[in-house]
């Protein structure tokens, strides 16, 4: 029993075993093989350490957008000329990555509390008992006061009078001045795992140089300053349809950078997307065409408040920032590669099923793969193990 235990001890730390290896002269299998391993070979160069970069680790960028609109609007209805600036047509005004650049409007002026007829096809009626007092109705501008006003056929409501009329759209557009305004954005961005910040005001992109540019996509791609109209255009729509109705515009700032590389050849990419609405599209019949809201401003005029009601058509901007950056890292370069060895192993697998079930010769190839073996006890004082008694099979 000691000696059994001394032996087992000894071959465990002073015996090192090998798979035994079947040579097979066989050119089909051995072509399948070959065509497998170049397969996987091909699979791991070309898509998981060149597509891929499975040799570098990556992070996604945290930042800001600060934004400022320039530019100077003119309309001109019934007679009266206005100029708006950009405190009248940006909304929000705090410069954030989603604002909305108003290009068209409704206004109804001098709005105050009191009861006047509703709008011809919000709620029509023949009678006062059409008109239920007190109720009122999801399309409607007020709460309903039970009276028919025979003049117009419509209910009575209490609400803001004149009540506002936009079954009319202008068109073409207010402010079709709108296509010449500029929009500067400025964006930050940091890469926490590399230790890494960047901005768009890239090296080359001073002061200089951001008073006399305008971005274009060949001749001035790094400009932070765009045309309004040229967005539009770039992202597809054509600018006095958008600025009829309104609409949504993405600006993508893309940050996709090698750190193997210096970092002053991380430089962001500016693109353009329709976000809401199809640039192809022409059915005029389609519901909720476009983007509007409505915006009131408030004032005291003989000690009563009055208001102006804008119902703003405008197109929305969001500033989207999307980022990756790579740089090599021993840990998922010895990860690709031990998966890439092991992948290897898929060629040993479909050539040993080739040998044992499929080829004629599958019995012989069999018997050349596997030892087979019977067990005899021995006396306990011969020689420690087993005698192995190879089988034949014919």
């Amino acid at each position: 029993m000691k000696n059994q235990i001394t032996n087992a001890i000894s071959d465990f730390f002073f015996e090192y075993e090998t798979p035994r290896q079947v040579l097979v002269r066989n050119r089909r299998v051995g072509v399948v093989c070959r065509i497998i391993q170049l397969g996987v070979l091909a699979y791991i160069i070309g898509w998981v350490f060149i597509y891929e970069k499975g040799y570098q680790s990556t992070d996604i960028a945290v930042g800001s957008v600060f934004t400022k609109m320039k530019g100077v609007g003119y309309s001109s209805m019934n007679g009266t000329e206005r100029i708006w600036d950009v405190a009248d047509y940006v909304f929000p005004s705090q410069g954030d990555a989603s604002f909305v650049v108003m290009t068209n409007y409704i206004i109804t002026e001098g709005q105050k509390m009191g009861k006047c007829p509703e709008l011809h096809g919000k709620h029509n009626c023949s009678s006062s008992a059409d008109c239920e007092g007190g109720s009122f109705k999801r399309t409607g501008h007020g709460q309903m006061t039970g009276e028919c006003v025979n003049e117009t056929k419509t209910c009575q409501v209490l609400a803001w009078c004149p009540v506002e009329d936009d079954l009319v759209i202008p068109d073409p557009p207010m402010l079709m001045s709108a296509e010449n305004y500029t929009l500067f954005i400025k964006n930050s961005v940091t890469f926490p795992l590399f230790g890494v910040s960047r901005s768009n005001l890239v090296e080359g992109i001073d002061a200089g140089y951001i008073s006399k540019c305008l971005y274009h996509p060949e001749s001035a791609p790094l400009c932070p300053i765009f045309r309004l109209g040229d967005i539009v255009k770039q992202s597809g729509f054509n600018f006095e349809t958008i600025a009829t109705v309104g609409g949504a515009i993405g600006i993508v700032v893309d940050w996709t950078c090698n750190f193997d590389v210096a970092v002053t050849h991380c430089k962001p990419k500016y693109t353009f997307h329709g976000l809401y609405g199809n640039p192809a599209e022409t059915d005029k019949a389609r519901a909720s065409v476009g983007y509007n809201f409505r915006y009131a401003k408030h004032y005291m005029e003989d000690k009563i408040q009055k208001r102006t009601l804008l119902k703003v058509f405008g197109i929305r901007f969001d500033i989207i920032v999307q980022s990756l950056a790579r740089k090599f890292d021993i840990i998922p370069t010895l990860t690709a590669i031990g998966s890439g060895v092991g992948i290897f192993g898929v060629a040993t697998v479909v050539c040993d099923l080739v040998l044992l079930y499929l080829l004629p010769k599958r019995a012989f190839y069999k018997n050349m793969k596997f030892k087979y073996t019977d067990t005899h006890t021995q006396d306990p004082d011969s020689e420690a193990g087993s005698t192995e008694t190879e089988v034949s099979k014919k």
